[in-house]
């Protein structure tokens, strides 16, 4: 058991440098890597890869297939050693099968993810040093920004206006400062230290360098909630497949119970009942549905990965194909994202270098969140600040929306604060008039206000800028000094509407992706930018407006309405879990701090790669640059996953799951078993084979166009209607093998064997698709090929000296031909009812 931590918060801060033996300049390489060795990764729960021959194994940890080995065993025990190597070969390959397409699959979605894994800063032999944050040692010396994770528990050696976002932790919305200060009292909560910075909180503003004192499992974070290492929350595509697996089980034990009793009753054959029994279990349960999902999902990963896309949640994919509702930003996904000072001038219009001065010293000065509206300012042109001294820094919020600075300059102590102008408009009590000052007047104010709706109006962002000048000086200025300002005036930018965001946004459209656009920014700007690029606004909501509605009221009004402007973080977060709660499936793309709780939220949570660090943490998808343009090929790829799974689940229901009642006829109908057990296993493992290609099928456009969802309902409507097709076809070949030509066991069962392998395989090819199969919609290449070899491989076999050892016998060419006409009836017949099961279910 390790020792209890020490208070790093009471002690200072060479006493802890030397406890941890370390230095400011950090670690040096080796003893970094040493300590990574000795203390392992830096994570709250490691989840170690398991090897090849584990991963190999986990494949046997299937009910099922532990029978049939056990059944097996059983055989060879009584002797029947060709069931017991037949069986074993079969079951053993089929695993082989699996473990081979998902391992590549893994392989393929764990290298996607590291192309977004999350990187810290550290100091290395007196170097900066972006690494693993899992590679994080005890003793390292951290370098934290705004926007940054902080990566384990550290406590600080220095900070400048260094704020901290605790609310994983404590729940408190609000950052908290941090200072290298030590802490006298020892009495107080380790969360509430003011020096100590934890994993899994985030930086908002400043900067600091703190020294890691906990890794892993042994920070708070790890202490006291291990989310990190449970499984990750089940999306709705997932949450149905779980559904239907469980209502397939239910089914066929109930069936596979009746088969065995009544063949063991009639036949009195209990071992070849129960081995009977299983085998048909086993060929009518769709368990290469993970496998199928996987690969699916894998390829539909690496195609994304192309398009700009990378997966770090599998699972989000089907969600993706899913969405119905995309809610973003206007900046960088609707407008260029190359935002550029355009004027500065006094509530009157007219140009004034002193709110370029003073927009300019505040924008250089302030360390906070990174804001493209500050490197707009400096870019814009370079003035000489030497004669200014920062002694001060007020940090932006979300709740303020505004910052300040305070200065030592030629006119003393001025305290610089910027932000949006009705925050800013409301803290002043004068303003600039004639180069001298005169009294804010509620008229004055709202001429102030005008000529800032009408910049707005015409797309410029718009900064209100304020001085509090004379100062009194004192050790610290907060929040509550930011009043009685003089407004100096605004500044107005201008990011133009994106080139060839219109086309996209159609693109959207007609896939039935609906846009919100969610923004801090005021309705003006957000108004002009939207039917710039041809944008159908439904409806505008503000903010505070929503603030009375209940979530239902909220819900209702969110559905009919495109701008949501003045939204604080908190807003942006109740909007999306009222959308979902209207049955909406949501997106939501952002790359800031306070996007981060909403791209949790959402069902698909999108970010950019040059995101701070904890929206790339909280959202599944990731893009490489800000565009909306790869979402529609991400959503594309999604509506292809979802097709390709329906379909491998839809090729069983039509056929397998017939089998089963067929085999329940067969018992009463013929004085033997339909197919052996080894026969059944055979069929299954060729029929397995041909399904692998299902994840590279093409899918018809029609199908691309909306969004689909899981819906058990009809599900179980097809299984219904497709199922019993499959029987009766089975029935009929069961009375022409039997009373007609009068086989015996051996030929009939080889007859069985071939109609039913032919059946259930090609079936795939008129379920995949609603329209003219081979006609109006083809198969992917691979697919038709491993089908068509499939079927041919089986069919081949009675006739190849490998039959006797399954028990086959060569058929008679006027018996095959028959099977085959059985085939092609089978299929017309099932495209016939397809055309009308689709007219009467045209949302299926």
């Amino acid at each position: 058991m390790k020792d209890k931590q020490p208070d790093y918060s009471g002690m200072a801060v060479e006493d802890i440098l030397q406890k941890l033996k370390t230095s400011r300049n950090g670690l040096d390489e080796a003893e970094a890597r040493f300590r990574l060795e000795k203390d392992g990764p830096n994570l709250i729960a490691e989840k170690k890869e398991a090897g090849l021959i584990i991963e190999f194994l986990s494949h046997f940890n299937s009910p099922l297939v532990l029978v049939l080995l056990a059944a097996a065993l059983i055989s060879a025990f009584l002797g029947e050693i060709r069931n017991f190597v037949v069986i074993t070969i079969i079951v053993v390959a089929s695993i082989v099968l699996d473990f081979i397409e998902e391992h590549s699959a893994g392989n393929a979605a764990r290298k996607l993810k590291e192309k977004v894994s999350i990187t810290s800063i550290v100091v290395r032999g007196g170097r900066k040093k972006e690494i693993k944050s899992s590679e994080v040692c005890v003793g390292d010396v951290l370098f934290l920004v705004s926007g940054d994770l902080v990566p384990a528990d550290a406590r600080i050696i220095e900070a400048d206006d260094f704020f901290v976002n605790q609310s994983s932790l404590t729940g408190e919305s609000f950052p908290q400062e941090k200072t290298s200060e030590k802490e006298e009292d020892e009495a107080k909560s380790p969360v509430e230290s003011q020096n100590m910075a934890w994993l899994g909180t985030n930086v908002v503003s400043g900067t600091a360098l703190a020294v890691v004192v906990a890794i892993g499992r042994n920070t708070q974070f790890g202490k006291i909630a291990k989310a990190i290492a449970e499984k990750e929350q089940k999306s709705e595509f997932e949450n149905g497949i779980a559904k239907f697996g469980i209502f397939i089980s239910k089914v066929i034990i109930v069936l596979v119970l009746a088969i065995f009793l009544s063949n063991a009753l009639l036949k009195g054959k209990i071992l070849e009942s129960f081995i009977f029994a299983v085998a048909i279990a086993v060929g009518v349960t769709p368990e290469l549905l993970p496998m199928i999902m996987s690969i699916t999902m894998a390829r539909g990963s690496r195609q994304m990965a192309k398009h700009g896309v990378i997966v770090k949640k599998l699972s989000s994919i089907p969600n993706f194909g899913s969405m119905d509702i995309l809610c973003t930003d206007k900046t960088g996904t609707i407008t260029e994202d190359n935002i550029r000072l355009v004027r500065y001038i006094d509530i009157y219009g007219q140009e004034n270098d002193d709110v370029f001065l003073y927009t300019f010293l505040n924008s250089f000065y302030q360390t906070g969140v990174k804001n493209p509206l500050d490197k707009a300012v400096l870019d814009f042109k370079k003035i000489n600040i030497n004669q200014y001294q920062k002694i001060e820094e007020i940090p932006f919020n979300f709740f303020r929306r505004m910052m300040s600075i305070a200065v030592i300059g030629p006119d003393g102590r001025t305290l610089i604060t910027k932000g949006a102008p009705e925050s800013v408009i409301a803290k002043c009590t004068e303003y600039i008039k004639n180069g001298g000052y005169a009294a804010l007047t509620k008229e004055a104010s709202r001429k102030a206000i005008k000529k800032y709706e009408e910049i707005s109006a015409e797309g410029y962002r718009v900064l209100a800028v304020a001085v509090r000048k004379n100062l009194e000086e004192k050790k610290k200025y907060t929040t509550d000094d930011e009043s009685d300002l003089t407004l100096l005036g605004f500044v107005s930018f201008l990011d133009p509407a994106k080139k060839g965001v219109k086309e996209v946004l159609n693109h959207l459209n007609n896939y039935g992706i609906e846009i919100k656009v969610i923004t801090g920014d005021n309705e003006l700007v957000t108004r002009k930018i939207c039917r710039e690029v041809g944008l159908n606004i439904r409806g505008e909501v503000l903010g505070p407006e929503i603030e009375s509605l209940t979530d239902d009221a909220l819900g209702v009004l969110a559905e009919k309405t495109t701008i949501f402007a003045r939204f604080s973080p908190s807003d942006k977060n109740r909007t999306i879990n009222a959308l979902r709660d209207r049955g909406h499936v949501v997106g939501y793309m952002g790359d800031g701090i306070n996007d981060a709780p909403s791209l949790k939220t959402a069902d698909v949570g999108i970010s950019v790669n040059d995101a701070v660090d904890v929206a790339k943490e909280s959202a599944d998808i990731v893009l490489t640059k800000k565009s909306l343009r790869p979402i529609i090929n991400g959503v594309l790829e999604g509506r292809r996953s979802f097709a390709n799974t329906m379909k491998y689940l839809m090729m069983g229901l039509s056929s397998n799951f017939g089998n089963m009642f067929s085999v329940i006829a067969a018992v009463f109908y013929l004085p033997f078993l339909p197919m052996l057990p080894i026969q059944i296993l055979l069929n299954n493992f060729i029929y397995d084979f041909s399904q692998v290609t299902i994840p590279v099928d093409n899918v018809d456009q029609v199908w691309l166009q909306k969004q689909r969802k899981w819906n058990m309902n009809a599900v179980k409507k097809f299984m219904y209607i497709f199922g019993p097709i499959s029987s009766v076809f089975d029935v009929l070949t069961f009375f022409i093998l039997f009373s007609f030509f009068r086989l015996g066991e051996a030929a009939f069962q080889t007859g069985w064997f071939l109609e039913s392998l032919a059946t259930q395989t090609l079936v795939i090819h008129v379920i995949r698709t609603k329209r003219v199969p081979l006609i109006q919609s083809r198969a992917n290449k691979l697919l038709f090929a491993s089908t068509l070899t499939a079927v041919a491989i089986g069919w081949m076999i009675p006739y190849a000296p490998l039959g006797g050892i399954f028990k086959f016998v060569p058929l008679p060419f006027h018996i095959i031909l028959s099977i085959l006409a059985l085939v092609i009836v089978y299929l017309l017949i099932v495209e016939a009812v397809k055309r009308i099961y689709y007219r009467k279910n045209d949302s299926a």
